[in-house]
């Protein structure tokens, strides 16, 4: 199945050739109309070899280019390269799932059809000036993407506390504020919670909205008095510029590393497949096994 999208005029002008273009001011304006058909230029990039094949995730976050060098390179939505994929001799068309998860090959050469698992590491996440706990030196860095108003993540904390108390002497777990448009209290709730960072109670903050049977403006207010927190300092720095710059960087933090929805997990950059303990204690050991050499 092919997920389409104004992004494949783009892709496809690199396998097609020129457009027959219609109305256009220029050679090299590929826009126009033909009967009732009408198309603009979205995307358009140079790749490693001949193009063959293209597929691209439903989102268009990912686009997958076969070219006559037995390789499928791998691209971000917007062009950048996230790396080449080897493909035996013969493979002469490929399609991907939805998300860009799987890959699936057809071999013209040795009539075979195969699928390939895809996982994106993500080792350059900026953790800068985000809560962190746990040793600094830990051989495991957890970093969550989340979003105090999601169910899904209300129900991921427990499994991430129980995690991190197993490996506290080997894991530091890192926050980042990734709240959706679609809660109206996550925006508000994250930026209480940078603000009870700014005077050392983030994670005691960050307990109590998890907990919370409900988030509003009192439920922020009554939390920091609870913990001993300056109210005036607390209120002014909530609604401070510097507090919506750490959310907007956060979330521009996700969307580099294709995080699409909450909660987003990444383990040493991996992202797992499956979020209960063993899927991700198999992880961690798997991670500590590499550096011990095991």
């Amino acid at each position: 199945m092919r997920y389409c999208s104004l992004l494949s005029f783009g892709v496809l002008t690199l396998l097609c050739g020129p457009l027959n273009v219609f109305a256009a001011d220029s050679p090299n304006d590929k826009s126009g109309f033909d009967g009732s058909v009408e198309w603009q230029s979205a995307q358009e990039w140079k790749t490693e070899g001949q193009p063959l094949d293209v597929a691209h995730s439903l989102d268009g976050r990912l686009v997958y280019i076969l070219n006559n060098q037995r390789q499928v390179l791998v691209y971000s939505g917007d062009g950048k390269a996230l790396g080449k994929i080897a493909v035996d001799d013969g493979v002469n068309a490929i399609d991907i799932a939805p998300q860009g998860e799987s890959l699936f090959l057809i071999n013209k050469k040795t009539s075979t059809f195969s699928a390939l698992t895809i996982n994106f590491v993500a080792n350059d996440i900026d953790i800068s000036g985000a809560p962190v706990k746990g040793p600094a030196d830990a051989p495991v860095t957890i970093i969550v993407f989340t979003d105090f108003q999601c169910p899904y993540c209300i129900r991921l904390e427990p499994t991430l506390n129980e995690i991190f108390a197993k490996n506290k002497d080997k894991v530091k777990m890192v926050f980042k504020n990734f709240p959706l448009q679609m809660h109206p209290m996550a925006d508000p709730a994250h930026r209480a919670a940078w603000a009870a960072g700014k005077q050392g109670k983030f994670w005691e903050f960050h307990d109590r909205l998890f907990t919370s049977p409900k988030l509003s403006p009192e439920i922020f207010a009554a939390t920091a008095k609870d913990l001993g927190l300056n109210i005036e300092q607390f209120k002014a720095d909530m609604e401070s510029p510097q507090a919506k710059e750490r959310m907007a960087k956060d979330i521009a933090d996700g969307e580099n590393a294709q995080v699409t929805g909450t909660p987003t997990v990444f383990i040493n950059g991996r992202k797992p497949r499956e979020r209960g303990p063993e899927a991700l204690q198999r992880i961690i050991d798997e991670e500590i096994g590499k550096q011990s050499g095991k």
